[in-house]
């Protein structure tokens, strides 16, 4: 642990004012492989980090990224939401992506399941393939689902980059994961 509120009362007295939801503005200071600094405006300086505030990987963006500097650079102005006090290592948890609208509630909104749609192959893993369907809504068609025939890999039945037509099968907005059924769409008259 870092140091207590005897060693760093300012930065103690800052961070525990702090009410999650609130908005925060910074600048990105350094990007890491596990996460982004962010010194914040009205905050005093950290000890040790470069930023007193921090967004871990997910809380960047909702859309799939490879690397946190697809999403932000190193001096670029932010606007985030606090999360909660990392008491650990005296900073401010943020979330950027809380700011902006999530893309899969606004397109759940807008479909319902036995809906067919276009999408675009983005990934294989062994049990089936992700479909993108609009900009940061993917969802997931499982091995058995891919085709009419069984196959052993989803490589067997699609690449990434082709274009598919799929049923929706399953909402979870919860969870923001979408079934869908590639087999189902095909055996349907159009």
């Amino acid at each position: 642990m870092m140091g207590g509120r005897s060693e760093y009362p300012e930065l103690w007295a800052f961070l525990e004012s702090l009410h999650p939801g609130e908005r925060l503005a910074g600048v990105v200071t350094a990007i890491e492989p596990f996460g982004v600094f962010v010194a914040l405006d009205d905050g005093p300086r950290h000890p040790v980090f470069p930023g007193v505030g921090f967004i871990t990987l997910p809380e960047l963006s909702w859309r799939r990224f490879e690397a946190a500097s697809d999403v932000v650079r190193v001096g670029q102005p932010l606007s985030c939401e606090f999360l909660q006090f990392d008491t650990w290592n005296l900073e401010a948890r943020l979330s950027l992506r809380a700011t902006q609208p999530d893309p899969f509630q606004a397109f759940a909104d807008g479909i319902t399941e036995g809906r067919k749609l276009r999408g675009q192959v983005t990934k294989l893993v062994p049990f089936g393939a992700f479909v993108q369907l609009v900009d940061g809504v993917e969802g997931l068609v499982h091995l058995r689902e891919l085709t009419g025939t069984p196959v052993e890999t989803p490589s067997d039945a699609v690449q990434v980059g082709d274009e598919v037509t799929v049923l929706v099968t399953e909402i979870d907005r919860e969870r923001r994961r979408l079934a869908l059924s590639r087999r189902q769409a095909s055996s349907e008259p159009e």
